[in-house]
């Protein structure tokens, strides 16, 4: 009898505590249908950054210097963008999860909340790459941007690796703010964002909008994924922006689980 008591302790310990705090192919997996059923999301998450490009980038004027290139600035830029709106939106979807109650039967699991953010970010990182794909595949079949192959390659992979950030901006926002209100509030937030970050229209060096611009998530992101059509050299700046932005949302994220779990 003691043996058989034994047995279930451990068996319920071991239950108790998953490998990776519960992070699993199968959770990933539920996330990602989740995600893609809100298709309102989706499509506005795709099609948009798609449009701007064929609005300002397929057809550019060359007051800025050659047509071709300022197409491929303005590509990556709505890439950037894309993966951005796409990858907060993605993060963001956990308001709607908290109203369903679907983050209440979670806290129920030994989900670690490492663990719940990491899942939350692979899958809004998803949308962001589907996101930059689109933009891209509009941008070859225009044939106006003018970038040897590997810069297609590169700015694309700087342009998703970085909308981490982003990713887990609209996780933490997902949690402050009310699920009737999250992406009304988001979606103007975002194109302001951008605006303020130098990553729609160049902004002169060394002025108050440039010395405002460094204090945003968009910056570096905006300057790294276009670094390499532009030539210039690795920053310090902009992966350190990146970083701590990354830090202080993911903290956020966290904090914010933490106190819902404290709720049941």
């Amino acid at each position: 009898m003691t043996s058989t008591t034994t047995d279930t302790t451990r068996d319920w310990a071991a239950r108790r505590t998953p490998a990776l705090g519960g992070f699993n192919a199968t959770l990933l997996r539920i996330e990602l249908r989740r995600m893609l059923r809100n298709r309102r999301t989706v499509i506005f998450t795709l099609l948009l950054p798609a449009a701007l490009y064929l609005a300002f980038g397929s057809n550019p004027a060359d007051s800025y210097g050659d047509a071709g290139e300022v197409s491929a600035y303005i590509l990556i830029s709505m890439a950037v963008y894309g993966a951005a709106l796409a990858t907060t939106s993605g993060g963001a979807m956990v308001s709607t999860e908290r109203a369903l109650g679907w983050s209440r039967q979670l806290r129920l699991t030994p989900l670690a909340p490492a663990a719940y953010v990491a899942v939350k970010l692979t899958v809004a990182l998803t949308l962001g790459l589907a996101s930059v794909v689109v933009v891209y595949a509009v941008g070859a079949l225009t044939g106006t941007p003018q970038m040897a192959t590997h810069l297609w390659f590169e700015t694309a992979l700087l342009a998703w690796v970085g909308s981490l950030v982003f990713a887990a901006f609209g996780l933490f926002m997902g949690y402050l703010l009310p699920s009737e209100n999250v992406m009304q509030v988001l979606g103007p937030l975002m194109a302001l964002l951008a605006f303020i970050g130098g990553l729609f229209m160049p902004i002169d060096q060394g002025s108050t909008m440039d010395h405002v611009a460094r204090l945003t998530p968009m910056y570096g992101l905006a300057h790294l994924a276009r670094s390499p059509l532009s030539g210039e050299g690795l920053h310090v700046s902009w992966v350190l922006n990146l970083v701590v932005w990354l830090a202080v949302f993911v903290a956020g994220a966290m904090w914010r689980f933490r106190r819902d779990t404290a709720r049941v």
